[in-house]
């Protein structure tokens, strides 16, 4: 990963180096092997081949599946395995990831590895502590990864594999291109036929990663573009003639195909030399040429996936991180253009291969927790970067041991790993996530049963509870329970006056119309979808009236809340919320308090608040609880929420502010009829936590 306006590289130092006890001892050692006998074979038929349906990606009965995974390197680079096997065992780290919840694994590898694997030149890697992995012991590199795949099999995780760069080389990443030296594009497209017909029969591995990162700037060369032509440095062709030879052996597999880093502004072309006349992204993070030249694989058209990469300031500090940016800003300025607009356009389906980074409490955890917020709103499949902690400029979900998680990181993770019921989903029908007997994770035939051997024609049932929780003089929001159906439902349709104003299926039960005008009448309903395309009858209407024009809080601001707890009765609440300024003046936030109303529900009386994060800063925050002289319904106390400083523009907000409150003697709440608990995962006009600015009333109804 590169920083698209800045040339100086930035990918992950991670993929730099092991540890040195490690670097020194990583000298791959060669010894005969046979070349190999024949392609490798499942245990068992393979029935979890996955195709593409618009925007999502179905299984071979139609039902919608969710990719959420995490990336493991080590094969792309001078030792050619998997980084800390030098500590870990390497049976240990699968099962755990699997038991976390990752059902597939984005494998990087190097052109240069497929071709010593091909040629029966594999080597017995040193960097393999035999200790940690007796199992391991003598085996060359691809046996090693063989067995790595029987693992998978046995604990339910799927695959995919990444050419990460032309050569086996720790910093083969920050090439731009795919060729290199005495690795031609003949040979590209050679290692990835002969690896697809290798395990062609196994389907362990269900997704191909064309190359990861294709790049370079305006006035570099070589550099990667994207264009309608049969040129060498074309990347859209060189993913189209590798995915056609790939399906051609294996019409079954996924292909990826990741962005650039350039791409001409309207009026230039690919021949100026000139930064100014170009969109600049993150590597492999610019599919802006999708729109004017959309990869073609032909036949297999429904196996493509686009993927691209996106990254936080301290990997590098672009410019969209500058003045009062928040996720809104990224969503419109960065995401929108660059590769969102495929999933909200249903063209194909979007998964983000890298996303990461350190828990900085400050900017790069406020970009981490907006792209964690938008992957779990929007369903978009993701592999997380990375397992490795020696992940130079990201960390990882590892600590340096190898063995002990982050939990913090992983708890920032975690709601973007597909989970049904309480427990983690997993991509393969007979074996649960976990493997056999796994206590945390669910298989495919576990959620949707045996497919029902035929066409999925059976509608869910239609949504029930519209309503609407807030209302200004342009927005509506509302919220509605949850639809049934035989196997899943994968979506809501909202309409307004009889029109389908999503443009995307809504994953939750909530939804935020906006672009209203003021004082004036809307009727809206709701349809569910499943992953075959069958809608639910329509929800009862519902008939909405904006507020006045002029006629919002005399504060111009508003709070914005949502739940991501799904323990409403153990011994702590959990607030998420946000201020917003809709006012056409900058909101001194030391003026604001905000005032989350809930009930102690017996046991100690004393209630503690803390602040887990804060886009601005925990720091600037000022927390209080305030018990109420007399309780009404839904609260005896409130927390009250107030700012030492700080401003916000007109039409912005402060980003995410993560509370948590637990009493004395740590016994349960019971939040389900808190006034101030909000019904939604998604942030959502919050009229149930008021707003003051000084002692006036600038938002929202407190309980009375």
């Amino acid at each position: 990963m590169l920083a698209g306006a800045l040339l100086w590289a930035a990918g992950p130092a991670a993929e730099a180096a092991p540890a040195p006890e490690a670097r020194t001892a990583a000298v791959p050692v060669a010894v005969p092997v046979p070349a190999p006998k024949g392609p490798r074979t499942a245990a068992a038929p393979g029935d979890d081949w996955l195709h593409t349906r618009g925007n999502r990606i179905v299984d071979a009965q139609g039902n919608e599946v969710w990719l959420t995974g995490a990336n493991w390197f080590g094969f792309n680079t001078t030792e050619r395995v998997f980084h800390g096997l030098w500590s870990a065992n390497i049976a240990d780290l699968t099962r755990a990831m699997a038991q976390r919840g990752v059902n597939i694994v984005r494998v990087p590898v190097s052109t240069q590895l497929l071709l010593e694997w091909k040629e029966g030149r594999a080597t017995v890697p040193s960097a393999v502590n035999a200790s940690a992995n007796p199992e391991l012991a003598g085996k060359t590199t691809l046996q090693v990864f063989d067995h790595w795949l029987d693992l998978c099999e046995q604990y339910g995780i799927k695959v995919m594999l990444d050419v990460h760069s032309a050569e086996a080389d720790n910093a083969g990443h920050v090439y731009p291109v795919w060729w290199k030296g005495a690795i031609t594009t003949e040979d590209f497209h050679t290692a990835w036929e002969w690896v697809t017909a290798r395990y062609r029969g196994d389907d362990t591995i269900v997704a191909m990663d064309i190359k990861n990162e294709p790049h370079g700037g305006a006035s570099e060369t070589p550099r990667a573009k994207w264009d309608g032509s049969t040129d060498q440095d074309n990347f859209k062709y060189a993913c189209e003639t590798a995915g056609k030879r790939i399906l051609a052996v294996n019409p079954h597999l996924l292909i990826l195909c990741e962005g650039i880093q350039i791409y001409p502004k309207n009026g230039s072309g690919w021949s100026s030399t000139n930064a100014a006349d170009y969109h600049s992204t993150w590597w492999g993070g610019n599919l802006r040429g999708v729109r004017d030249h959309p990869v073609d694989l032909g036949a297999g058209n429904d196996q493509l996936v686009y993927s691209p990469h996106d990254y936080g300031p301290l990997v590098a500090p672009q410019p969209w991180f500058t003045g009062d940016w928040n996720r809104a800003t990224l969503e419109r300025d960065v995401w929108d253009p660059n590769w969102l607009y495929l999933h909200k356009e249903n063209t194909a389906p979007v998964l983000i291969g890298e996303w990461g980074g350190f828990l900085d409490g400050g900017p790069n955890q406020k970009w981490m927790t907006a792209l964690r917020d938008l992957i779990a709103e929007q369903r978009l499949h993701h592999t997380f970067w990375c397992l490795n902690p020696n992940s130079g400029d990201t960390g990882g979900l590892l600590l340096g041991d190898w063995k002990s998680w982050d939990e913090e990181k992983y708890a920032l993770l975690k709601p973007t790993l597909w989970q049904h019921g309480g427990k983690f989903v997993g991509l393969d029908h007979q074996v649960p996530l976990g493997g056999a007997g796994s206590t945390t994770g669910l298989s495919l035939t576990d959620v949707y049963g045996d497919g029902g051997g035929g066409q999925d024609t059976t509608p869910p049932t239609a949504p029930t509870g519209l309503a609407a929780t807030g209302t200004g003089s342009a927005s509506v929001t509302l919220s509605w329970a949850p639809s049934t159906d035989d196997r899943a439902v994968t979506g809501y349709d909202v309409y307004r006056d009889g029109a389908k104003v999503t443009t995307a299926p809504v994953a939750g039960t909530t939804y935020t119309d906006t672009g209203l005008t003021p004082a004036t009448r809307y009727t809206y309903a709701v349809r569910a979808r499943d992953a075959a395309g069958n809608n639910s009858a329509p929800s009862a209407a519902l008939t909405v009236t904006t507020a006045p024009s002029g006629g919002g809080p005399a504060g111009g601001l508003k709070v914005l809340h949502r739940t991501t707890d799904g323990a409403p009765t153990d011994n702590a609440i959990r607030p998420e919320l946000r201020v917003a300024n809709t006012g056409t003046t900058a909101l001194d936030l030391s003026t604001v308090t905000a005032r989350y109303y809930f009930t102690r529900d017996g046991g100690a009386p004393t209630v503690s608040a803390w602040c887990d994060y804060a886009a601005v800063g925990c720091a600037r925050l000022r927390l209080r609880v305030v018990p109420l002289s007399t309780p009404v319904a839904g609260a005896d106390a409130y927390l009250e929420v107030g700012f030492t400083d700080g401003t916000v523009a007109p039409g912005r907000d402060t980003g995410d502010i993560q509370l948590r409150m637990s009493k004395t003697d740590w016994s349960p709440f019971d939040e389900r009829d808190d006034h101030s608990r909000a019904p939604s995962s998604t942030y959502t006009d919050a009229r149930t936590v008021p707003a003051y600015t000084g002692t006036s009333l600038a938002w929202g109804t407190p309980p009375a």
